[in-house]
C-alpha cells in the first residue's frame, strides 16, 4: 500500500465524536412511532372527556332561554368603592334563630323582619317572636316555599300597620301588635295579562293611599332566582295598589329582574334595583313625567337587592354579589354567551351554582344624585353575608339576608 491510499484509509475510520445532537439513523423511525402514539393518545382521552359534555349539550333540557345582553365594563373598585373590613365590625344578633332575614324596619325601637320559613318575626332588644305566619307550615324547605309563604319587603305605613311583600301569596298588611294579618293583593290575581309570579319590595305613600310594588318575573319564582339572573328574563314589573279603589296597575315593564323599591320625597317617582342589569332605574308614577323610566344610577361595582333611605338623605343599596375589577365577574362573562348557560344549567343544580358565587358583601350610600358617598365591604362575606338590606335606625346599619341565619347590627360612629 503506497502512502497516499494510507492516508485515505486513516481518515475513512475516524473515531465519530458523539454529541446529544447526534441522531442515529435506526432510532428515527422509533421516535416519531412514539410521536405518534401519544398524540392519538392525547386526542383519545381528550375525546373521552367530551364526549359526555356534547351528550349532555344534546339529549339533555336545559331550564332556562337565556338571552344575550351587554354589560358595561365594571368601573374600577377605586376612590368610594375601594375594598375595605368595615362590615366585619358587625355584630351578629339572633344567630342560627332566624333565616334569611330578608328586610327589616323599625316601629319606635322594635324591629319587624319576615324569615325565609313564612313568618314575620318581632324583635325587641333581646327578645324574639313570632308576629304571624301568613301561609301553611310546615316551612323550611324549597319544596314547601310556595305554599309556607316567603316575606320579603316589609314597610310601616303611616297608620303604623306593616305592609308585607309576600313573593309566592301576595301583598299583605299585617297588625305589629295583634299579627292580624288582611291580604290586599293576592298572588293569584291577573294583572296586565299576566300573574304575579315573584313579588318582591314594596314601599308605601305617606298618605297610604297608594302601595308600590315590584313583581321580579312573570315566568319565575322566588325559588328560582337564580334561573332568572341566568336567563336575563325582561318580563319584571312595577306595579301600584290604590288603597281605597282597590286597584292594581301597571306602572313600568319589561325590566330585568326589578328588585328593591324605593320612593323618593316628592313620591312622583320610585328607585328600582333592576339587578340584572346593575343599575337603578327611576320610574315616574305621578306628576308630569307618569310612565316615564330613565336610569338614576348606571354600572354598579355590583348586583344590587334593596334600596333604603339613609339619614343623610341619600339611599342605602344592599349588593350581595360583586363585579371585581381587576378581578373577574362570571355573570359579567356569561351575559354574551347564552350557549354556556345551557351548559352550566344542564350540569349544575341552583343550590350548585350559590357555592361558585363568591361571598363578597357591599353596601353602598349614594346621594340624591346618584353619586357614591361611602362604602362598606366584606369581601369574603367572613361576618356579614349574602346581604339584601341596609335599613338605619338610630345610628346602626341593621343588615338583612336572603339566606344567612343572622340578623348584622353595624355601629356606624364606628366606622
Amino acid at each position: 500500500m503506497n502512502e497516499p491510499e494510507g492516508l485515505r484509509f486513516r481518515r475513512l475510520n475516524r473515531p465519530q465524536i458523539i454529541t446529544d445532537e447526534t441522531h442515529e439513523p435506526h432510532n428515527k423511525g422509533t421516535s416519531t412511532y412514539s410521536g405518534k402514539v401519544f398524540r392519538v393518545t392525547l386526542l383519545a382521552l381528550g375525546g373521552l372527556l367530551l364526549f359526555p359534555l356534547i351528550v349532555v349539550g344534546f339529549l339533555l333540557e336545559c331550564p332556562i332561554e337565556p338571552q344575550a345582553f351587554s354589560l358595561s365594563e365594571p368601573p374600577p373598585m377605586t376612590g368610594c368603592y375601594e375594598p375595605n373590613l368595615k362590615l366585619r365590625q358587625a355584630e351578629r344578633l339572633f344567630e342560627d334563630q332566624l333565616i334569611g332575614p330578608e328586610s327589616i324596619v323599625n316601629f319606635g325601637d322594635v324591629l319587624y323582619t319576615g324569615t325565609a320559613d313564612g313568618k314575620i318575626v318581632k324583635i325587641d332588644g333581646r327578645k324574639m317572636n313570632v308576629l304571624a305566619t301568613l301561609g301553611n307550615p310546615p316551612c323550611g324547605s324549597r319544596e314547601r316555599e310556595h305554599v309556607c309563604g316567603r316575606p320579603l319587603g316589609i314597610r310601616v305605613g303611616p297608620n303604623g300597620t306593616l305592609f308585607v311583600a309576600d313573593a309566592y301569596l301576595g301583598l299583605f298588611e299585617v297588625n305589629p301588635i295583634t299579627g292580624q294579618s288582611t291580604l290586599l293583593v293576592s298572588a293569584r290575581k291577573v294583572v296586565g295579562g299576566r300573574r304575579l309570579s315573584f313579588i318582591n319590595d314594596v314601599d308605601v305613600t305617606q298618605d297610604g293611599k297608594k302601595v308600590y310594588f315590584t313583581d321580579s318575573s312573570s315566568r319565575w319564582q322566588r325559588r328560582d332566582f337564580m334561573n332568572l339572573i341566568m336567563e336575563a328574563t325582561a318580563d319584571g314589573r312595577v306595579l301600584e295598589y290604590d288603597t281605597e279603589t282597590k286597584e292594581v296597575t301597571v306602572m313600568m315593564e319589561n325590566l330585568r329582574f326589578p328588585n328593591g323599591i324605593q320612593l323618593l320625597p316628592d313620591e312622583e317617582s320610585v328607585l328600582v334595583a333592576e339587578t340584572t342589569m346593575a343599575r337603578i332605574r327611576r320610574v315616574h308614577v305621578a306628576g308630569l313625567n307618569k310612565g316615564g323610566m330613565d336610569t338614576f344610577v348606571d354600572n354598579l361595582p355590583g348586583f344590587p337587592d334593596n334600596i333604603r333611605r339613609s339619614s343623610s338623605g341619600g339611599y342605602w343599596v344592599a349588593m350581595s354579589a360583586v363585579r371585581p375589577n381587576p378581578g373577574f365577574s362570571m355573570l359579567d362573562f356569561l351575559s354574551q354567551r347564552p350557549w354556556i348557560k345551557k351548559l352550566i344549567f344542564k350540569l349544575f343544580s341552583q343550590d350548585m351554582l350559590m357555592k361558585f358565587v363568591p361571598r363578597y358583601s357591599l353596601v353602598v350610600e349614594l346621594q340624591e344624585g346618584g353619586a357614591c358617598v361611602r362604602s362598606f365591604h366584606d369581601p369574603h362575606g367572613t361576618v356579614a353575608a349574602y346581604v339584601s338590606e341596609a335599613h338605619e335606625h338610630n345610628g346602626h346599619l341593621y343588615l338583612g339576608s336572603f339566606r344567612s341565619p343572622y340578623l348584622c347590627k353595624l355601629d356606624l360612629s364606628s366606622v
